[in-house]
């Protein structure tokens, strides 16, 4: 048989090295090191200065005893020290773990305790909820203290800082690729918000992936110049950090995301891309004028998150900004699908357009296999855009699996599928479209209401900033829908007025019952966290 024959054929060192981003790193230092890599204020570093630093890190945290399978944390916003790690941290052979800055002193505990993390980078701003954290961790962990002059300063809590610390790193530092493509490379929690988080794994070759799949299906080339809005303790960044590395780009860092620094971060740097959730978006069509700053060159945006309302679309598309929308969650290293855009749908008018863009979408190129299925079938449901189902995935770009909690990954993985946990519907040409999580769909008097499809009209009010629709309890038809509003500074709305907008668009049992305005509680990533908002109506 000739099968023998190719199987015969074996792996060695010249026909097989296991998928790292840490190679993207590696060719751009040789190839470009004099390009601008990262830009923070009055910081700028170049690709071999990048390299440098990175080595020194890797070196630094291998003396402290760092190997393979070594969790080390960093608490820091979108700073170089941040960007340096997510190199840095594999290059010694450990695991990085970045935790959300904006998470209490219990979970920040709670992941440095069960990520059993050797070392921890913290910066200062973040020292009293660290300081609380680390009192009630049952072992020493070694603490770097970022003290970046950017920042509003803190107490520092270890015996060195991350400068102190990389000037005790060799530069020469032999530093060595992963022997397994398969080896662990970040732990990400998730939010928690139904309980303790879970802690996601990656490995090198979905992370590496990842950036190869976001090159092809964002269209990207050489020498990008992208503005990091998603927070890096986010799927990673959604893996931007590696993909610019990927592409000798340059990543401009803002401490604080403002419309107002994302204005000047665009004029003053010609920034080409950035990504967020839609909230971002949001932040920038609502800026009054005096933040915004005007600008000549087409920024492209890569937006998730949540189902972005399709008057936010149309409303940035008129900045200059052109938005692809993404879907994914934690556990697939964030987008594995896009809403691709046809030649077909150039001629609409701009509703129509925004409509489309509203979608989630088809699977990325690096992802195999996206659908819409019945769960309790297991069978794919028609392309009709009526029937719902749960979105399903496979790929490379699945996580290994949730650390310490082997129930919950077999759980996730039945069926050979992973389950996203979101509703949606599908349509032709495998476009699907999210109606809800599937916690959150109202059930009124026996017929499914999807609180995206509320949400979408409430944001077409004028006076509306955020919004958040979630099942109210009701005697008499189970559950209502309830929405809860943010309004645009200077605007105002009374609840008849909400209630009247929206039984224009909708129908009877779609419009809110209750509507109550204040400030809506959201993540670190924008979400709104639809969870307190529930607790909230309950009471």
């Amino acid at each position: 048989m000739s099968a023998e024959h190719y199987d015969a054929l074996p792996k060695t060192p010249a026909n097989y090295v296991p998928l790292t981003p840490l190679s993207f790193l590696q060719r751009t230092v040789d190839l470009y090191p004099d390009r601008r890599a990262v830009v923070y204020g009055e910081r700028t570093y170049s690709w071999r200065e990048v390299g440098d630093r990175t080595t020194r890190l890797a070196s630094a945290l291998s003396r402290l005893g760092i190997t393979i399978g070594d969790t080390v944390s960093v608490m820091s916003p979108n700073t170089p020290e941040l960007f340096e790690a997510h190199f840095g941290v594999a290059m010694a052979g450990g695991v990085l773990n970045a935790i959300n800055t904006r998470l209490d002193v219990d979970t920040v505990a709670y992941i440095l305790e069960h990520s059993e993390a050797k070392v921890l980078l913290t910066d200062t701003a973040f020292a009293d909820t660290v300081a609380a954290a680390l009192s009630k961790v049952d072992r020493d962990i070694t603490v770097v203290d970022i003290d970046d002059p950017a920042g509003p300063g803190g107490t520092r809590l270890g015996d060195t800082t991350y400068e102190e610390f990389l000037a005790s790193g060799d530069p020469e530092f032999e530093w060595s690729m992963p022997s397994d493509e398969w080896q662990a490379h970040s732990l990400n929690y998730t939010s928690g918000s139904t309980g303790v988080p879970k802690g996601v794994v990656y490995h090198h070759r979905g992370s590496y992936l990842m950036s190869m799949g976001t090159v092809t299906g964002w269209g990207l080339s050489e020498k990008p110049v992208y503005l990091y809005t998603v927070p890096m303790f986010h799927c990673n960044g959604w893996g931007h950090a590696w993909t610019m590395a990927l592409l000798a780009g340059t990543i401009v860092c803002i401490r604080d995301i403002t419309a107002p620094a994302i204005f000047d971060a665009i004029a003053d740097h010609g920034v080409t891309h950035f990504g967020g959730a839609p909230i971002i978006l949001g932040l920038l069509v609502n800026a009054p004028e005096h933040e915004r700053r005007a600008f000549s060159h087409l920024v492209h945006a890569m937006t998730a998150g949540a189902p972005p309302p399709a008057a936010i679309l149309k409303a940035v598309e008129q900045l200059g900004i052109e938005v692809m929308q993404v879907y994914g969650l934690t556990e697939t290293y964030g987008h594995v699908s896009q809403c691709a855009w046809r030649d077909e749908w150039d001629v609409l008018d701009p509703d129509a357009r925004a409509e489309k863009k509203s979608w989630q979408g088809v699977t990325m190129p690096m992802n195999e296999q996206l659908a819409v299925f019945n769960t309790e079938t297991m069978q794919v449901v028609p392309r009709d855009g009526q029937t719902q189902g749960e979105i399903l995935m496979r790929g490379n770009t699945v996580m290994k699996g949730y650390y310490k909690d082997p129930e919950a990954t077999e759980k996730a993985f039945a069926g050979g599928w992973f389950h996203s946990g979101d509703g949606a519907v599908w349509r032709e040409n495998g476009y699907i479209q999210i109606k809800d999580r599937l916690k959150d769909v109202i059930i009124s008097g026996g017929e499914n209401v999807s609180s995206v499809e509320v949400e979408n009209t409430l944001y077409k009010h004028p006076a509306v900033l955020a919004a958040g629709v979630v099942a109210k309890p009701d005697e008499k038809w189970g559950e209502v829908p309830m929405a809860f509003i943010e309004l645009k500074p200077d605007h105002d709305a009374t609840a008849e007025e909400i209630v009247a907008f929206c039984r224009e668009h909708l129908a009877g049992f779609k419009t809110p019952k209750a509507v109550e305005f204040g400030e809506l509680p959201k993540t670190s990533t924008g979400k709104i966290q639809k969870y307190l908002l529930r607790d909230r109506a309950r009471s």
